[in-house]
């Protein structure tokens, strides 16, 4: 699944989702007409938690920092 985020000034619009990208695409270029010439826009793929947390990398060992009084 995809999303499509159109930003204009301070207005953040989250569109979706789509099947594809295409169809995002598609949107896209009907959507821009209904926002200002400097709006910004991406297509981002959907994540799921849990594809997140099982992808997710060992933490690496933290050390300690000992502050010891004079």
């Amino acid at each position: 699944m995809y999303l499509l985020t159109i930003r204009d000034g301070l207005h953040t619009r989250h569109i979706g989702p789509y099947e594809s990208p295409k169809q995002a695409a598609d949107d896209l270029d009907r959507l821009l007409a209904q926002f200002g010439e400097r709006s910004r826009w991406q297509i981002h793929a959907l994540e799921s938690p849990q594809m997140l947390l099982a992808a997710k990398p060992e933490p690496t060992e933290r050390r300690a920092l000992m502050v010891t009084a004079a």
